[in-house]
C-alpha cells in the first residue's frame, strides 16, 4: 500500500457480521496498492466481533479494524474520517459491495477531473427476492443551482454513499450530522451539490443489497428525525444562503417521499401520517401532486 493511500474505504457495521466477510471481500478484489480498508464495529451484538476476527487472521495489515460502542452510523463513518488517510473516502454499507473494478473507474475519473469533491457512479439495487435493477447518478446540471434541484426536489440526481468517493477535503466543512441516525447522508450531499465540484460516470461502481427490515429500520429513523433532518440540510454557514430559502418546498417534498415509500412498503397507516402532514405544511402544493393524491385516495378508500 502507499504511504499516503489515494482511497480510503470504510466499512460501519452494525449487526451485520452475516454480510460483512462479502463486502471486505469486494474490496479485497480491487486492483492496486493506493487504498486502505477500515471495518468500524458500531457496538454490533451479532457475530460482527468474531467475523472480523477471522478477516483479521487472513488479511492484516491490508485490513484494520475498530470497535466502538453504538454510536450510530453517522458517527461511525466520522470515526472512519479521523482514522484513515487517503485523499477520497469511500464509505461501503456493511451488507453492500463494491463492483469489480470500481477503483480503476474511480481512478480514471481522478485523473480527468483532478479537482472534483465528488465522485458518484450507478450501482445495481438487488432486492431479497433476486430482482434486480441498475441505478443510474444521472446527468449532471450545469449551475449547483439545478444540481441542487434536482437532487432534493426532482431525483434527477440520485446518489448512494456507497457508490460514491468524496474528496476529504469535503468533511471540513461539512461532517455527517450525528444527532441523525438515518437519512445523514442527504445533507451532506446537498452541501456538495450546491457547493462543491462533482463528476459522475455511468459506469457500475457499487451493489447494494435491499432489506425490509433496514427499510422499516430506517422508516422508524426518518420518522422520529424529519425536524432535526431540515435544521441539519439548511444549516446556516454551511450551506450557501440561496439554497435556505428551499426549505418549504422541501419540507413538504420529505413527507410526500416518506408518503410514498411507506405507501409501497405497505405501512399504511404511516403513509397516511406523513401526507397528512404534508397537508398541513401546505395543502395547495400537496394536493397538485397528482401522482402522490392518488395514492392517498387509494389508502382512503381502502
Amino acid at each position: 500500500m502507499a504511504e499516503t493511500p489515494l482511497f480510503s474505504i470504510v466499512i460501519p457495521c452494525w449487526n451485520y457480521g452475516h454480510w460483512l466477510t462479502r463486502a471486505v471481500n469486494s474490496v479485497l478484489a480491487q486492483d492496486g496498492a493506493d487504498w486502505e480498508l477500515l471495518v468500524i464495529n458500531d457496538g454490533s451484538t451479532d457475530t460482527t466481533d468474531a467475523v472480523a476476527a477471522e478477516l483479521l487472521r487472513q488479511h492484516a495489515p491490508r485490513l484494520r479494524y475498530l470497535a466502538q460502542a453504538n454510536r450510530g452510523v453517522a458517527a461511525t463513518r466520522n470515526r472512519g474520517i479521523d482514522a484513515t488517510t487517503g485523499s477520497y473516502l469511500i464509505f461501503l454499507d456493511a451488507d453492500d459491495e463494491l463492483a469489480p473494478g470500481a477503483l480503476g473507474v474511480y481512478r480514471e475519473l481522478i485523473g480527468r477531473n483532478p479537482d472534483v469533491d465528488l465522485l458518484a457512479g450507478a450501482y445495481r439495487a438487488i432486492t431479497e427476492d433476486g430482482r434486480e435493477r441498475i441505478r443510474s447518478v444521472g446527468a449532471l446540471a450545469f449551475s449547483r443551482r439545478q444540481r441542487l434541484r434536482h437532487y432534493l426536489f426532482t431525483k434527477k440526481l440520485n446518489f448512494s454513499n456507497s457508490a460514491a468517493a468524496f474528496r476529504r477535503q469535503v468533511f471540513v466543512q461539512r461532517r455527517y450530522p450525528e444527532t441523525l441516525r438515518s437519512v445523514e447522508d442527504i445533507p451532506v450531499f446537498a452541501y456538495i451539490a450546491a457547493a462543491r465540484e462533482i463528476a459522475v460516470t455511468p459506469a457500475l461502481v457499487a451493489i447494494a443489497h435491499r432489506h425490509r427490515g433496514s427499510l422499516r429500520h430506517n422508516l422508524d429513523n426518518a420518522n422520529a428525525a424529519s425536524k432535526i433532518l431540515l435544521d441539519e440540510l439548511f444549516r446556516p454557514g454551511v450551506m450557501p444562503d440561496w439554497a435556505l430559502a428551499y426549505r418549504p418546498r422541501y419540507e413538504i417534498q420529505r413527507y410526500l417521499s416518506l408518503f410514498r415509500t411507506c405507501y409501497l412498503a405497505g405501512e399504511n397507516a404511516r403513509a397516511l401520517e406523513f401526507y397528512h402532514r404534508a397537508l398541513r405544511s401546505n395543502p395547495l402544493r400537496t394536493l397538485s401532486r397528482g401522482s402522490y393524491l392518488r395514492k392517498y385516495l387509494n389508502l382512503r378508500r381502502r
